[in-house]
């Protein structure tokens, strides 16, 4: 049946049709909700809106219903029989009730919706009020809020209506940073949902390590790699030329150190549950790096991942020669790989996600259509949409809507 064809009995009300709201509290146990419906089912009212929610065990359920009208109903009974049997009802189970008369539905919601998920450990009392006000000042609505994860993290998301996306990124930006926590918005819509391609950095961002200075540590120089290192993701040097720079360094190592540093490399916390999770949710996942295809090939096959693209390191006679072969994976490089990754997923580039650390990856971050800031250099989290300060890679997954519950379902899925 489609919404032209529903009947006009079933249509929401109008604004001067007198409505109830039916508040019921109290300890929660199974029933409560099948059996305040069967009590009001006597009255013959139409269900306008419902909102429960369970909170330490405690029930907070609310039904908009249309007032019954005079002799309808297996009662025949007035709006004021309904107030006393839904009291009573609600006293024989040692709950509170609270009904309230008025007219109409919910007012409409505001112009502009978006999602704010804030991160904190912990998150209190204090930031969350902050984070509020804030949202208040943009003109904002708070429609709904509620938990997505309590670990490793404080998660919750705010339903925010009647301010643009962008107003609220621009204003809760700075006061997040200010009061240590982590907040993302964004536009609310199919989109959240659609998004099916999520592409990350490697080094400091899938992986804890800098894989050029795992070499560097077997050639004696990492100490001088690591300097040049921090430069470039700085944005101080141009990538290409402080890559060649540290390259240079690696030089007459064996080919043999290449299978050392593989097992060197280490997962980043959370980064094998976010691959896990999102596969499972039908994303795609892909890798660019700045460093070699000797690593992310063997993280492509051990993590399950759909796309990679790095740098290669030059091998001849069993030797690194110091030098890389094809076109560099730079800062540009990135974004054309985040496009390319895209156009082969089949995935608009608004519903992707781009994770990221470095200078370096700024590009593509901004032309993701979620661009994250993961424990990142200030000039990158000053530019991205959000960033993540956690060391929990996995909580990426909050910014996308998914809630904890969820993740450890999904593990229950994995051989």
């Amino acid at each position: 049946m489609s919404a032209s064809q529903i009947p006009p009995a079933a249509a929401a009300p109008g604004e001067d049709e007198p409505t109830l709201l039916v508040k019921i509290f109290g300890k929660d146990r199974p029933g409560i909700t099948a059996g305040l419906f069967d009590t009001l089912a006597a009255y013959a009212v139409d269900v306008v809106d419902i909102e429960q929610v369970v909170t330490r065990g405690r029930i907070t359920l609310c039904v908009l219903v249309t007032a019954p009208s005079p002799g309808q109903g297996t009662t025949g009974s007035s709006e004021g029989d309904l107030r006393a049997t839904v009291h009573s009802w609600a006293e024989s189970l040692n709950l509170q009730a609270e009904i309230i008369s008025g007219r109409g539905d919910n007012r409409p919601r505001g112009v502009g919706r978006s999602h704010v998920t804030v991160l904190g450990h912990p998150l209190t009392a204090e930031s969350t009020a902050a984070i509020a006000a804030a949202i208040t000042a943009t003109g904002g609505n708070i429609d709904r809020i509620f938990r997505l994860a309590k670990y490793p993290v404080t998660a919750v998301e705010f339903a925010v209506s009647g301010a643009e996306t962008e107003a609220l990124r621009t204003v809760l930006a700075p006061e997040a940073a200010k009061l240590g926590v982590d907040v993302a918005v964004v536009a609310a819509g199919l989109q959240r949902r659609a998004q099916r391609l999520v592409v990350m950095d490697v080094d400091s961002t899938l992986i804890q390590d800098e894989v050029i200075e795992l070499f560097a540590a077997h050639a004696g120089c990492e100490a001088e790699v690591a300097e040049v290192t921090a430069a470039a993701m700085r944005g101080e040097l141009d990538f290409e030329q402080s890559l060649h720079a540290r390259v240079e360094l690696l030089r007459g190592l064996d080919a043999s150190v290449v299978d050392l540093v593989r097992k060197e490399v280490r997962l980043t916390p959370g980064a094998r549950t976010l691959v896990r999770t999102l596969k499972l949710l039908g994303y795609q996942v892909g890798v660019v790096s700045g460093g070699f295809t000797q690593v992310t090939d063997a993280l492509q096959e051990e993590l399950g991942l759909d796309f990679a693209s790095a740098n290669t390191l030059e091998i001849v006679d069993g030797k690194l020669t110091g030098r890389v072969t094809g076109d560099i994976v730079d800062r540009a490089g990135k974004a054309r790989l985040l496009r390319r990754f895209a156009h082969e997923a089949g995935v608009p580039l608004v519903q992707t996600v781009a994770i990221g650390d470095g200078a370096n990856d700024l590009d593509m971050l901004n032309a993701a259509g979620l661009g994250v800031a993961f424990n990142a250099k200030p000039v990158v989290r000053e530019a991205a949409h959000t960033a993540v300060n956690v060391p929990f890679l996995d909580t990426v997954l909050y910014l996308l809507g998914v809630t904890r519950e969820e993740v450890e379902a999904a593990d229950t899925h994995v051989e």
